[in-house]
């Protein structure tokens, strides 16, 4: 299929890119902590294009972060870690696992029971790497009001709220 085509495409370019002999010295000396704020500066670009409305400016933001996705597999390849379809792999296998309404033999369940349902999944994701706090994979490097936003929320999902703001 195109896509395919297209997918093979951009890692063939990745790997010229990546050429120690051959490559651009700039992608070459890259690593995963020097190109993570580029990776987190096209999330932002994608959620803009989409703010704006802009499905133009969003095709192009998307091949931007999908080459973010594409440039740290190839460096985790090139170290021994993983590759491009060990990451296709493990998002396939976790939406299976996220979604057993559509992959199972479960009901399917409205939006909302969807969504609770969706945070015991990942809870038993949590507990089963050894995560056992609701709060272990919040990101550190996320902005901090996007942050406490997460933490106050999934801390809520467990009863940790107030029904309203007294001062």
């Amino acid at each position: 299929s195109d896509t395919v085509k297209q997918l093979q495409n951009i890692i063939s370019i990745m790997e010229k890119l990546r050429d120690p002999d051959t490559g651009c010295p700039w992608d070459v000396k890259q690593d995963f902590v020097s190109i993570a704020p580029y990776t987190i500066e096209e999330a932002y670009e994608v959620a803009d294009a989409i703010e704006r409305g802009d499905r133009n400016a969003l095709c192009d933001e998307l091949g931007d972060l999908l080459l973010q996705v594409v440039f740290h597999a190839r460096i985790a390849e090139e170290e021994g870690s993983f590759t491009l379809a060990d990451v296709a792999k493990s998002i396939s296998e976790k939406m299976i696992t996220r979604h057993p309404h559509v992959f199972g033999n479960e009901k399917t369940p409205d939006a909302d029971k969807q969504q609770q349902l969706w945070e015991e999944i990942k809870k038993a994701e949590r507990t089963a790497k050894g995560e056992n706090s609701i709060l272990a994979d919040i990101p550190v490097s996320m902005p901090p009001m996007q942050r406490a936003v997460k933490l106050q929320n999934r801390a809520a999902s467990v009863g940790f709220d107030w029904p309203e703001i007294v001062q």
